[in-house]
């Protein structure tokens, strides 16, 4: 079974910078499709970022220019750096890999809380 751990969220200054991890336990993300999701209370979950298996990246507008996602396939792991931060980033951020290879199966993390204080 494959388990996704996220780690890295916290409380920053707006402005401030944080990189949050998604750490899997079997290498899943060659033949995957990768997603950062966001979610704040009340409100509906939004697409961060996806990561397509062919390795097109696409961002949501708001974040362009600040966030970068990168994968470690060595440590089986993909990160999300997110600079100058603004408190209308905080939210619940969240990963989410559907895998097609070798663990077919859609695979999610636990949620981290990302807060911005202005």
């Amino acid at each position: 079974q494959i388990e996704l751990v996220q780690s890295g969220g916290g409380l920053v200054q707006a402005g401030g910078s944080l990189r949050l991890s998604c750490a899997a336990s079997g290498r899943i993300f060659r033949f995957s499709t990768i997603y950062w999701f966001r979610q704040t209370p009340g409100s509906q979950r939004e697409t961060v970022v996806t990561v397509k298996a062919d390795g097109t990246i696409n961002y949501v507008d708001s974040v362009k220019g600040r966030f970068t996602v990168s994968r470690d396939t060595a440590k089986n792991t993909v990160y999300l750096q997110m600079n100058n931060l603004k408190p209308e980033d905080s939210a619940v951020y969240t990963c989410n890999v559907n895998a097609l290879s070798p663990y077919p199966g859609n695979y999610w993390g636990q949620g981290t809380q990302v807060t911005v204080s202005s």
